[in-house]
């Protein structure tokens, strides 16, 4: 198995559940490709970005894997009307736990898997899982603080199931493995949609 991302979170999950694999980046220029998909429902735009991402990822390593089975995801948090990825700097990290402490958000994951035949993509599936998010009230200072451990910089809607942003999730409605970034039981599923047998691929 190839995972098209560079997130330790995904790596972590699917360590976790048994499959260690090798890691690949894409490059998809996300910002470029979001922006072109503008008009796409909340579902489909993380669809895309993540079939973006598997696509790009297994045309690449087809020569040196060619009987791969590539899988990639992307997250955003859609909240008061508005999709939002990672905030990228503390200010922005600032303003959106501002905004959206004390309220509900949904986590959405795109998931794409294709699977290689000598190189070729001879299978393809993908989904997205939507998970609801219960947002605490931290103090200004809790959240100063948590920003000024730079973890929600680079995390889809500036907070963690799974690290320090856990302290200021209420609760969840959904799968916490989607939230941390892969869902197990869809990846599972798309993985039989291929013709792939997830225990097949157990370390």
């Amino acid at each position: 198995m190839v995972l098209a991302s560079a997130s330790p979170a995904r790596l972590g999950v699917l360590r976790g559940a048994g499959i260690d694999p090798v890691v690949r980046v894409s490059g998809v220029d996300e910002d470029s490709l979001a922006t072109m998909l503008a008009d796409a429902a909340p579902a489909e735009l993380v669809t895309a970005l993540a079939r973006a991402k598997a696509d790009a990822v297994a045309a690449d390593i087809a020569t040196e894997y060619p009987d791969a089975v590539i899988v990639g995801c992307d997250s955003m948090l859609h909240i008061g009307g508005e999709l939002v990825g990672k905030p990228g700097c503390a200010e922005a990290a600032l303003r959106r736990w501002q905004a959206m402490a004390g309220g509900t958000g949904e986590l959405l994951t795109g998931h794409a898997v294709v699977r290689l035949d000598r190189g070729i993509p001879a299978a393809a599936a993908s989904g997205a899982q939507t998970t609801v998010i219960r947002f605490s009230i931290p103090s200004e200072n809790e959240i100063e603080a948590y920003v000024g451990t730079g973890e929600p910089l680079q995390v889809a809607g500036a907070f963690t199931l799974d690290g320090r942003g856990g302290w200021f999730v209420d609760g969840i409605d959904g799968d916490p493995s989607s939230v941390i970034g892969i869902s197990l039981p869809l990846t599972r599923r798309l993985f039989a949609e291929v013709g792939v047998a997830v225990v097949s691929l157990w370390s």
